[in-house]
């Protein structure tokens, strides 16, 4: 059989022209040329025939049978059956006859049916013709035949010598273009059908034999079983067609499969889909590229397709979440390689898919997940797709930042080159990395397949046949594969995420958010007991508390800092299986028992900051998990912003009646109680005695210290206030500086006896603030029925009275004993006789002490010594500190003066006095220049 594959069988697909086969290809071809074009001519010059008739009979058969061709596997060539002539030429005509018969022939094979290039037919018959004349010589030379003396054994050679240069020169083509092992082309492609040959061979000697026996038309009696060989490779090669066939058919169903599989990614994970094709591409050339070939290729494109499928267990908020993963949603995200590899594992792949997606996220230093290899250690596709996969992530829109210039992206590769990836592997993506990205566009733009309609909705079907119900997946002991389970978890997670976060949303009232919330956090993280404290000033206050001990929690208030949920607060961070025992209160009651062994906290930061701490106490010890932290991370944001609007809510709605500044009631709750009280004095027939008080002197503190001071006086006098009174009593601010208690039952003895001690208050706070008693009140009262029949009337006549008393009192400018000079003026201080001076600004001065305004720390009741003039020394005098504002300045009360001394200070007034006029007049004057 002659192998007639054609020159087309060498080169590429694509490019079968003489000008893009390579120069070690195009040299063998004019070897080959060369040595078959000589051949032929030394046939001609030295021509010879034996038998005229006979050589043109078996011409005619060998071109007869040169149209029985059969398809070569594995490549565009064809065979016939035309090989057995040419051994029978060898063995029966003369040299130039078989060349003759076997150039004519592989001419009949080549033009029939299409019709090849030129330099294809030329290779061919000079192919045909350099093995027909190694086969003659084979048989008849005369070295041969002294080496070998039985025919039959020679007949034998010659065949394979035919067989090895016929098909070992196409191969030697094929080899060169398409840069595969020449051994691989002949046992692909041709040693199967060597046996054939030697048993064409064993025919050419029956033909010999039987021309020898009798005549040679004789032989010709064994053409019909050259057509039984014809037919015998024809049912041969079509069994090899079918089941390659087949083959290919399954290799199909199978990738098919796999980009199915790669479906089911790109519905959890849209920003996946364009992300798989790119990748596809860079690891197969990349692979081809480094020599990988055969089942660690098909086994890199399909992990190329389906290395994120474990993703299928990772919960979608992790996956799209528009920010950097947490260390808790780091864990859940690593798990995709293994819940990937499983997943894989049952699906059999005759080629090792299962490792690479495995060690998709190894480095090569060692440090990568999940687990630790380095080096060599890892597949060489998991290196692959491992620096391919990094180059896409960069290179790609996500949802947390835009995607990167491929150049820049190409230097972050190389910087890690020897680090987190293969040397070799970076090499290629460095000198490939931007054809590769215009074959990854190519292949993108070719891509048909739309996305899958995850959006579409479907408007038949009310209702399942069993009816809607709100269920819970629990998993069986054993039943289903871990990463089946990962996979419910997670969407089951997803959804009570979703609802609970909508859910948070729908009310403004802070007790229903937290009910609701934890309700709905039992299913996800499972607990014994709930609490969830609300930061209040620099504590701690449990504002919803459910579970075991509820009156313990319920009791607690926890300074910022202490305990366990005090130092989540301060220190804004979670603590997982804490010892809930440590919270300051919970168990200092040698009676009080805890059965709860472990505790999870983490702090509610909302826009302001943080709010509150969440808190979840189970009974076993080391019950929370990573999850669970994970879970609480998920929704803390979320739930923080609905504690803060409640709050604000709750706020808004208590500033309705409560007083802003002193959280006493206002006046609108006032009025409200006093009707209530005196409905309940009807029904009692019992007395309420009213009381309004006024601050005297408080315009002054505004006017002096400011109004941040006279707030703090407010305070401190509401909450002596609230302090000395009943439980019962009723105590509300009316406005400005105006105060009223509501005391039922309370006597006249009493009352008056209350009245002392409310103007003993007031006098006390000036005085803590101002350091002087600046301040005094008015009390007025009056009760109930004496003084009037409901609130109107009483509080008309106790206001009454309050003013009666505020007149006898005496006027603030009669109260002062030194009236005050306001100035400003350079003065010096000393601190002791041996101190550096410091100047400072005087602002106002009596003969009783001044302020001044400095930067300077000094100590109240330090003494210090003032000068008020550089030039005479006499205008100075000593005071002791009577109160530092720091960063303000001091105010300084004068020692009592004799006579002298008192002199002396007139005489400062006067300077000071005269200098700030002075000062005065020369600023207005420039003024006016100006």
């Amino acid at each position: 059989m002659t192998a007639a594959a054609s020159i087309a069988t060498g080169l590429p697909e694509h490019s079968r022209s003489w000008r893009t086969l390579p120069v070690s290809a195009k040299l063998f071809i004019s070897l080959i040329v060369i040595a078959g074009m000589a051949t032929l001519i030394y046939g001609g010059v030295h021509q010879s025939s034996k038998n005229i008739a006979e050589f043109i009979c078996y011409l005619g058969i060998a071109i007869l049978a040169s149209r029985l061709k059969v398809n070569l596997p594995g490549i565009t060539g064809t065979l016939s059956v035309n090989f057995l002539f040419i051994l029978i030429g060898v063995l029966e005509l003369s040299f130039t006859e078989t060349l003759i018969l076997g150039a004519v022939s592989m001419l009949a094979q080549c033009l029939y049916p299409e019709r090849p290039k030129a330099i294809q037919v030329t290779f061919n018959i000079c192919a045909g013709t350099v093995s027909t004349a190694l086969a003659y010589f084979v048989y008849h030379g005369r070295w041969m035949n002294l080496i070998v003396a039985n025919r039959p054994v020679l007949l034998g050679a010659a065949a394979c010598v035919y067989f090895f240069a016929n098909a070992g020169s196409i191969a030697a083509v094929i080899s060169l273009t398409e840069g595969r092992p020449l051994t691989r082309i002949l046992v692909d492609c041709y040693f199967w059908s060597f046996p054939y040959y030697l048993v064409g061979a064993a025919i050419a000697g029956s033909v010999a034999w039987l021309n020898q026996k009798f005549n040679w038309e004789t032989s010709l009696l064994l053409v019909p079983a050259v057509y039984l060989i014809y037919r015998s490779y024809r049912l041969y090669l079509g069994k090899l067609e079918d089941e390659k066939r087949h083959v290919e058919e399954m290799a199909s169903l199978h990738l098919r499969t796999i980009e199915a599989l790669a479906l089911a990614i790109e519905a959890k994970d849209h920003t996946t889909h364009e992300h798989l094709q790119r990748v596809r591409v860079y690891a197969i050339e990349v692979a081809k590229e480094l020599g990988i070939s055969g089942t660690e290729l098909e086994a890199l494109h399909a992990a190329a397709i389906l290395h994120d499928i474990g993703k299928l267990a990772v919960p979608e908020h992790i996956i799209s979440k528009p920010g950097r993963l947490t260390p808790e949603e780091f864990e859940k995200m690593k798990i995709h390689t293994l819940v990937g590899a499983e997943i894989l594992e049952r699906v059999r792949f005759p080629y090792p898919v299962v490792p690479i997606v495995r060690a998709h996220h190894e480095k090569w230093d060692g440090s990568g997940y999940p687990m630790g290899l380095k080096g060599q250690e890892i597949p060489i596709g998991a290196r692959i797709l491992s620096a391919v996969d990094f180059l896409d992530a960069l290179a790609s829109d996500r949802q947390y930042r835009r995607a990167l210039p491929l150049k820049e992206v190409m230097q972050k590769i190389v910087a890690e080159s020897g680090k987190s990836f293969d040397p070799k592997v970076v090499a290629v993506l460095q000198k490939r990395y931007q054809s590769l990205e215009k074959m990854a566009v190519a292949k993108s733009t070719e891509d048909i397949n739309a996305p899958l309609s995850t959006a579409m909705k479907i408007e038949r079907g009310l209702e399942p046949a069993a009816g809607f119900e709100n269920a819970t997946v629990r998993e069986s002991a054993g039943g289903e594969a871990n990463f089946l389970s990962s996979i419910a978890a997670a969407r089951q997670e997803a959804q009570t995420l979703f609802e609970l976060s909508q859910d948070l949303g729908a009310s403004l009232s802070l007790g229903e958010t937290l009910s609701v919330f934890s309700v709905k956090l039992k299913p996800m993280v499972p607990y014994d007991a709930i609490a969830i404290y609300i930061k209040r000033d620099n504590e701690l206050v449990p504002e919803y508390v459910n579970g075991d001990n509820y009156r313990l929690f319920s009791s607690l208030r926890i300074p910022l800092g202490d305990g366990l949920s005090g130092w989540v607060a301060q220190n804004r961070k979670p603590i997982v299986n804490g010892n809930p025992s440590v919270e300051p209160g919970y168990l200092n009651d040698p009676t009080k028992f805890s059965t709860l062994r472990s505790a999870l906290a983490l702090p509610l930061e909302g826009v302001s900051g943080v709010i509150g701490v969440l808190a979840l106490y189970r009974a076993e010890r080391d019950a929370f998990t990573s999850d669970s932290l994970r879970i609480l991370l998920a929704v803390s944001s979320k739930m923080a912003l609905s504690i803060e609007n409640a709050l604000k809510y709750q706020q808004a709605e208590s500033s309705a009646t409560t007083d802003y500044l002193t959280g006493l009631p206002n006046a609108r709750s006032l009025f409200l109680q006093l009707d209530r009280e005196l409905a309940r004095c009807k029904r009692d027939n019992s007395s309420l005695t009213v009381m309004v008080s006024d601050m005297d002197g408080f315009k002054q503190i505004n006017d002096r210290f400011g109004h941040l001071e006279g707030n703090r006086v407010l305070r401190l006098f509401a909450q002596a206030l609230k302090d000395v009174c009943r439980e019962y009593d009723y105590v509300a601010r009316m406005g400005g500086d105006e105060f009223v208690v509501v005391a039922p039952g309370l006597a006249a003895d009493a009352a008056g006896k209350r009245a002392e001690q409310l103007r003993v208050l007031a006098k006390q706070a000036g005085s803590e603030v101002c350091g002087e008693e600046i301040l005094s009140l008015s009390v007025g009262q009056a009760v109930y029925p004496a003084d009037g029949e409901n609130a109107e009337q009483l509080l008309a006549e106790a206001d009454r009275r309050m003013y009666l008393e505020k007149q006898k009192q005496l006027s603030y400018k009669d109260r002062r004993v030194h009236p005050r000079l306001k100035c400003r003026v350079m003065i010096e201080m000393k601190a002791d006789a041996d101190a550096t001076p410091v100047f400072a600004n005087l602002t106002d001065v009596s003969m009783g002490g001044c302020y001044v305004e400095t930067t300077s720390i000094l100590a109240p009741g330090s003494r210090i010594r003032l000068g008020f003039s550089m030039d005479d020394g006499t205008l100075a005098t000593e005071g002791v500190v009577a109160r530092l504002d720091p960063g303000a300045g001091v105010a300084i009360q004068f020692r009592e003066m004799n006579r002298e001394e008192r002199d002396r200070m007139f005489k400062i007034l006067e300077f000071v006095q005269k200098t700030t006029t002075f000062h005065n007049n020369r600023y207005f004057e420039n003024l006016t220049k100006q």
